[in-house]
């Protein structure tokens, strides 16, 4: 999930993956991580998302949406709300790097 967090994961996926039955991935997983496969995916693609909007070459937020398995622009926006405080726009201007801000 780590390395193609576009993909449409789901929990049976993920337990094929690891060749394990989806119950008890899922107990396992969260067993060792803390929190449900799907919920470290959400909080995963932000961090991507994030990591995205702070690089010097700037991408549009549909794409960086697309990038990390949003299928539209809105529902990667309200998920980026929900799990980083802020909108995806105001994260990127207040976190870009230093030598694109206007003082």
């Amino acid at each position: 999930m780590h390395a193609a967090p576009g993909r449409a994961w789901t929990v049976p996926e993920l337990a094929r993956v690891a060749s394990m039955s989806r119950s008890a991935f899922a107990a396992r997983f969260r067993e060792l991580v803390g929190e449900t496969p799907l919920d470290h995916l959400t909080q995963w693609r932000m961090v991507r998302a994030a990591s995205m909007m702070r690089e010097s070459r700037p991408m549009k937020l549909a794409a960086i949406a697309t990038a990390v398995g949003y299928e539209s622009e809105s529902s990667f926006g309200k998920v980026f709300r929900r799990v980083m405080g802020m909108s995806p726009g105001r994260y990127r201007r207040t976190h870009r790097p230093d030598e694109q801000r206007a003082d």
